[in-house]
């Protein structure tokens, strides 16, 4: 779990700089600007969780499934909350209806807040 943390880390980082580099040039043509700043936001979040993993896969063991969880729960979130915002924000661009995405982002989000507090419970009872 603690590779597959650090790879996923390095992974969403890699792809964050990729799509803020498109997002600042090559998607500003196609996209309105209100489009284009929910597309930035989901590449913020998707580094912080990029950073996240990065140091949550070099700090923990892996040896409980409350440590399995932080990583799991940030992963996925992730995963829902940002490529469904990147899919919503091109949706007008591709002609097609994903508004049934609008309500799962926040579901995302909410693994990733999760995430956050079992990372805060576990610094409080390892009194890190």
């Amino acid at each position: 779990m603690k590779t597959l943390t650090l790879v996923i880390g390095a992974v969403y980082g890699l792809l964050s700089v990729i799509l803020g580099a498109f997002g600042a040039h090559a998607f500003r043509k196609i996209l309105s600007s209100e489009r284009l700043e929910s597309f930035e936001t989901g590449v913020r979040y998707q580094m912080f969780a990029a950073f996240f993993l990065l140091f949550v896969g070099w700090i923990l063991k892996f040896e409980t499934k409350s440590e399995n969880w932080i990583s799991w729960l940030m992963i996925f979130g992730t995963l829902i909350f940002s490529f469904s915002i990147y899919l919503l924000a091109f949706q007008d661009h591709w002609g097609v209806k994903l508004s049934f995405l609008g309500p799962i982002t926040p579901i995302g989000g909410l693994m990733m807040i999760i995430s956050w507090v079992m990372l805060i419970l576990y610094f409080l009872r390892n009194k890190m």
